[in-house]
């Protein structure tokens, strides 16, 4: 006669949990295009709330002094070096042809068209935005921003508007400084490494840029000041599982920002490029 022996767990084991299955690429691409829809109608909230009164100038000159003028250090580094970089190399290269007098002309066009707004961007912008998403975050996992509807307050206009307007003012602004700096940067290592005077340097720049590369550098560090804003500011207010959530949201929206000025930049580039 065969006998069933049957096991159980002893005292102090425990049946390992069942791990949850991984999403499918279909669940995470409708997670995407729920995100993406979810941006979407919060910049037409934020925009549509920016443009109607009240106006809290208190917080948009805050968060402008806060954003702005803090990140102007790191702005004025990363400008020093990118002119520096460029100007040696392009100077190098030309002299293999014998024009390097023409490097002001390329320098020029390479900071106002694309390095200036863009590294300004990547750098300024991971420290504004990632900054933006922990703050909100914070408010978010402690309850600070269901008390602020509870009492009745728009969490959009008090809390996101100021951030995304300033964002707006204050990246235009430190690409503009990003292009002077950058400039008598490269003048001032060309002139050390090839003997270029620096009037002919800036002669050559001035007679090379148009009033659109110039604005073309400006009108993309607005688009990517509002795409710092906005991300910063969603990923704060979207913040799940408490203070580790507010980490992870941190972490995303540097990369998001990252992925998104790029692409913007590339979109940009082809409007503006025959103009």
């Amino acid at each position: 006669m065969s006998s069933t022996v049957e096991t159980h767990p002893g005292p102090g084991t425990e049946l390992a949990p069942t791990e949850e299955a991984a999403p499918s690429l279909g669940a995470r691409v409708r997670q995407r295009l729920e995100t993406l829809g979810a941006i979407t109608v919060m910049t037409g909230k934020v925009f549509s709330r920016a443009v109607r009164p009240p106006y809290d100038w208190g917080a948009l000159v805050y968060h402008t002094e806060s954003l702005g003028v803090r990140s102007m250090p790191i702005a004025l580094l990363t400008s020093t070096f990118a002119g520096l970089v460029i100007s040696l190399q392009f100077g190098f290269f030309l002299a293999r042809f014998g024009v390097q007098y023409t490097v002001g002309r390329v320098v020029v066009l390479t900071l106002f068209r694309e390095l200036a707004p863009v590294l300004t961007a990547l750098t300024v912008g991971a420290r504004i935005g990632s900054g933006m998403a922990a703050e909100l975050g914070a408010m978010t996992v402690t309850e600070q921003v269901d008390a602020i509807r509870a009492l009745g307050a728009d969490p959009l206009r008090k809390l996101v508007v100021p951030r995304v307007l300033a964002c707006l003012l204050v990246m235009p602004t430190l690409t503009v400084l990003a292009d002077v700096i950058g400039l008598v940067a490269g003048a001032l290592v060309v002139n050390a490494q090839y003997g270029i005077t620096f009037d002919m340097f800036f002669k050559g720049a001035l007679d090379t840029v148009v009033m659109m590369d110039f604005a073309s550098g400006v009108l993309k560090g607005a688009v990517f000041g509002v795409i710092i804003g906005l991300v910063g500011c969603f990923k704060g207010l979207t913040v799940e599982g408490g203070t580790e959530g507010v980490g992870r949201a941190t972490t995303q929206t540097v990369a998001i920002t990252s992925v998104s000025v790029c692409l913007a930049d590339f979109f940009i580039t082809k409007l503006t490029l025959y103009f």
